[in-house]
């Protein structure tokens, strides 16, 4: 993960949906910034992500190599152990500290693994749903076939009364 885009201009005129947005942000888990394109979504996102948290990662993965490099040949565990291998191997309270928090990390692992499970399956409904109710209002619907060439699909029987 990297660092929020830094634009080279100051954001100008949209102090309102500035304020608006960042309101939002506190209040809410998810936003979505929609409108028409090049209005300045993305700048406007950007620059209330960075009012809101001005660092917003920190690439620490070649520390967590080196310390556990050290760590594991102070140990005599040889060149980049596991966590479980440190907890094993490491003396009290070390040991018991060390193996809470591969627990935890594996819990935390499978929480994920399974909301992103849950959202490709959302986002799988979704897409069939639009998929339908475009077939059903337009009667066929673009896409591509694995080679990349567009291809319709067959019309189907409309779900929407005409006459509305």
């Amino acid at each position: 993960m990297g660092e929020l885009a830094r634009p080279v201009t100051q954001l100008v005129g949209r102090d309102r949906e500035l304020r608006e947005l960042a309101g939002l942000l506190g209040a809410r888990r998810i936003v979505t910034v929609a409108g028409p394109g090049g209005v300045g979504k993305t700048r406007l996102a950007i620059a209330a992500a960075a009012e809101r948290q001005p660092t917003f990662a920190v690439d620490l993965s070649g520390t967590r190599a080196v310390e556990v490099e050290a760590v594991g040949a102070t140990m005599g565990l040889g060149s980049n152990p596991s966590l479980t291998a440190l907890a094993e191997a490491a003396p009290p309270p070390w040991s018991e500290l060390l193996q809470q928090h591969r627990r935890a990390f594996l819990t935390l692992t499978a929480e994920v693994s399974a909301l992103a499970e849950a959202n490709r399956d959302l986002l799988t409904t979704g897409a069939r749903a639009v998929r339908e109710t475009m077939l059903s209002v337009a009667g066929s619907v673009e896409t591509y076939s694995r080679r990349g060439e567009t291809v319709a699909a067959a019309p189907r029987t409309r779900l929407i009364d005409e006459a509305m």
